[in-house]
This record gives structure tokens, sequence and C-alpha cells, in this order.
């Protein structure tokens, strides 16, 4: 990992990467071709600093409020939703690696830029050994893996009586295989390709137990008392996920409502679009919803910051709430950016025009299992109804 002259602080951060935005939609059609985002944009997004935010002070990294990160992920996702769907996720992973044992902590963070994929979807196995563990197995959806510098590979240590533990283990990209597998409709330039261990020795110090962590332990001593990583992980990635819609979804309504102002209505008496009633109607609805959502977003990101600043526990449903609210907000933007596409006639399919990519970018983003809108709302309806979520991913 080269070194970067990035700022010392996040002053400025949404600034830096507002001034790189156009680079970033420059390059959004060569990473839909290459699936991969370009290694220039990777340079100015490490150049501004965005993977900073969530590393600790002590080597180097800012621990940008939340509310900052919302606002710069969203910066990266209007110019390109890969390059930002890449960013939250790397961005996250530097958070989880943060609660990692402090050793693994010194050998991950050699520098404040290191670039961390990871996921939770525990494919591998890990068979215990003296020292720690041996690692084989495939991790999907590994967003950025290509220009990682770490893997956390989540793996399965399988028992005789009762479901397997779960872990996450920290594994430099050297040790591990990327395969080239990532050939995708939407948020296709994210490299989100698999990465397989193939019986990979991690030490001990460099595992993170899932199960305990979703209850709030984990086992970093420097970080233990800092309310910044207090914060409950899945709850910040509903937070870190929102930008993503929220940004597509904005720079999709700007480039709808510039476009109608140089192209008429096919087969009707509307020479600019502008003109006609229907445009007024669904640019109002589509900004209705994006506002909408903007108004959610805002609303969970103050109470995650606010419980961290206060130290008091989360009920069920609260938490059960906040991920209903993050997966209505990418319900609200898609609807939005489907109504901005059907809206934007048949010249729009063009690939040089990014509405269609946004279209497609979103309905990847809803798929994602964590943030399935229809999911997300079937978990706050069970908590609503007295039942218990179905789920500990809360």
């Amino acid at each position: 990992m080269a070194p970067s002259s990035a700022a010392a602080t996040d002053v400025g951060l949404v600034e830096r990467l507002r001034a790189v935005r156009p680079l970033v939609r420059e390059h959004a059609p060569r990473a839909e071709r290459e699936r991969r985002v370009t290694p220039e944009v990777v340079a100015a997004l490490t150049e501004a600093g965005v993977y900073r935010m969530n590393v600790p002070r002590r080597y180097g990294g800012y621990q940008t409020p939340l509310r900052t990160q919302v606002d710069a992920l969203a910066e990266v996702s209007g110019g390109c939703g890969s390059a930002g769907f890449m960013a939250l996720i790397q961005a996250g992973c530097a958070f989880i690696a943060s609660l990692f044992p402090d050793g693994a902590q010194d050998e991950i963070f050699t520098g404040p830029d290191v670039r961390i994929s990871g996921t939770l979807i525990p494919d591998a196995t890990a068979v215990p050994v003296d020292g720690g563990f041996v690692v084989s197995g495939t991790s999907p959806f590994a967003t950025g893996s290509p220009y990682a510098d770490w893997h956390l590979l989540t793996a399965r240590v399988e028992k005789d009586d009762g479901p397997p533990d779960v872990l996450w283990t920290a594994v430099p990209m050297a040790g591990l295989e990327v395969l080239d597998d990532w050939d995708v409709s939407g948020l296709a330039g994210s490299g989100s390709n698999s990465v397989v261990a193939r019986d990979v020795f991690v030490p001990a110090h460099r595992v993170l137990p899932v199960g305990p962590l979703l209850g709030g332990v984990f086992p970093s001593k420097a970080n233990a008392d800092d309310p910044f990583y207090r914060m409950p992980v899945l709850l910040l990635f509903c937070a870190w996920t929102a930008p993503n819609a929220l940004g597509l979804a904005r720079a999709a309504l700007a480039e709808f409502t510039e476009r109608i102002h140089h192209r008429g209505i096919t087969y009707t008496f509307h020479e600019r679009q502008n003109e006609a009633g229907v445009t007024h109607l669904q640019a109002a609805e589509a900004a209705m919803k994006i506002s909408c959502a903007e108004l959610l977003t805002a609303e969970f990101v103050a109470r995650i910051e606010a419980v961290a600043a206060s130290g008091e526990p989360y009920t069920l449903q609260e938490r059960a709430r906040i991920r209903a609210q993050s997966g209505y907000v990418t319900r609200l933007c898609k609807e939005a950016v489907d109504l901005i596409g059907s809206a934007s006639g048949a010249s729009s399919l063009h690939r040089g025009v990014p509405i269609q990519r946004a279209v497609r970018d979103l309905n990847a983003l809803s798929l994602h299992s964590f943030v399935n809108p229809t999911t997300n709302l079937e978990l706050y309806g069970r908590v609503l109804s007295g039942l218990d979520a179905g789920t500990p991913f809360l």
C-alpha cells in the first residue's frame, strides 16, 4: 500500500470528495466495462481521505462523525454507484477491523489508507489448530477485493453439539485468490469478486467472533471505551448503505431535469419535455420520494449518534426500526429512479446516459440481503406484532 498525501483531518472531507466527483462520474462507464472501479478513482478517493473515516486516530485515521460519513459517501455515489458502494464497504470493514484484538490492528493499520474488503457470508470453514485456525473456502461478494490490502473472511467453526460458531478472520490479500467471477447488471463496477482461501493459517489474535460482536462485545482494549466504536456494526451498515441510494437518486434527478430541456416527447406535440404537464408530475414525485428518503436517513443517523453519545441501550424495536428505515430509504430511492427512468425515453438506454446505470444500480442495491426493503419491513413488523425479530442481525 503506497502512502498518500491525504489531509490529516476530516475537515473538508465532503468538499474534497465533491471536487473529485467529476472524475468519478467520468470513469463510471469504464468501471462497468472493467467490472471494477478504475485505479485513477481509487487513487483519488484515497487522496481525499475516504478510507480513513473509520480508522482509529492513533493510526492516523479520522473517526469521522457518522453524519459526515453519510454526506461523504453520497458524494461518491452521486458520481458512480459502484465507486460509492466499494467505498462504503471498505470504510465499514475498517470499522470492523478496529474491533479486532489490538495486535491484529497493529498489523492491519500500517497506514491510515489501508483498504479492507469483507463479507458476512460464512461459506468458508475454520478448523481450530494450535495457535489459531486453518481457514478454507470461498468468500463471495467481496466488494473492492481487487484493490484490497486485507480481507475479513467469514468462516464457520463446526461443532458436534449445536450450530457453528461464526468468525471474522483477518487475512492479507496476498494469501488469497481473487476469482474473476464478478459479471453482473447492477453495481457492476464494484469489483465484488469472490475470494478463496486454501488452508490459510490465521493466528488467534486475527480472529473476531461474530456472535459476541452482535451483542456489543469485542476484544479490542484500545477502542473498548471509545463511544465511536460502541456504535453497533449492523446499524452502521444501515447508515452506510443509505447514502449509496441517496447519491444515485439525487444524481439521476439532476440528470433528468437537465435532459428535459434538450429533448421532446416523441409522437406528441411536446417539442421540449420540460413543458409537458406529465413531466412536472414525474419530476415532483421523484423529488418528494428522495426528500422523504433524506428525512428518514437523517432521523435514524441522528438516533445512532445520540445513543453513542449517551451510552443508553437500544430497544429491540429501535434496532428493527432502523433496519426497516434503511430498507425503506432504498425503496423510495429506487421508486424515484424507476420513475425517472420510465420518463426518460428510449434515448436514455444508451450506456452513455447515467440514468440507465442508476436504475440498474439501485435495483442491485435493493437486492442486497441486508438492505432488501421487503425483508427489513417484515422484521420490523414482527417486532411491532409482539414477536421476536426472527434474526440476530439487528
